[in-house]
């Protein structure tokens, strides 16, 4: 089983959990999260980052931040420099509940979960009836219309 970490702005990381945890409570254990609080050294994080893997106890991890770039995103890439996780920006809630879902598969499986969660889970919605949202350009790689 991969653990699951959210390192954003606060208090993204820990909204995001407690979303994650709405919907399968039973993944409490394998799901942390670190609100990146401002004017908080990045090395104050790194070290929170670091007990909060400890903490899961799990041998691998995918950590999920907010932006590129950003000081979550930093801390984000010195935590897993040289440790067996993988590092997805951009996290939104439907990348959290796809991963969720399959924690159980290999940590790249998971990754490739996790991106497929998060650009399935963006759609334009129609403000009429479903029939009148457009449908997927037929040079669209991925043919399925479907939502995870």
């Amino acid at each position: 089983m991969n653990g699951i970490l959210i390192i954003a702005h606060a208090p993204l990381a820990s909204a995001l959990r407690q979303c994650v945890l709405h919907v399968f409570p039973d993944s409490a254990n394998a799901v942390s999260a670190l609100d990146v609080q401002p004017n908080v050294p990045p090395e104050e994080s790194l070290a929170q980052s670091r007990a909060l893997m400890r903490q899961l106890g799990l041998p691998n991890t995918l950590v999920v931040t907010d932006v590129f770039g950003a000081t979550p995103c930093n801390v984000a890439q010195r935590l897993v420099d040289g440790v067996s996780s993988k590092l997805i920006t951009g996290v939104n809630l439907p990348m959290l509940l796809r991963t969720v879902s399959y924690r159980h598969e290999s940590l790249d499986a998971l990754v490739s979960r996790a991106m497929i969660g998060a650009t399935q889970g963006v759609i334009q919605v129609a403000v009429t009836a479903p029939q009148n949202q457009a449908r997927r350009a037929t040079h669209d790689q991925d043919h399925r219309d479907h939502q995870q």
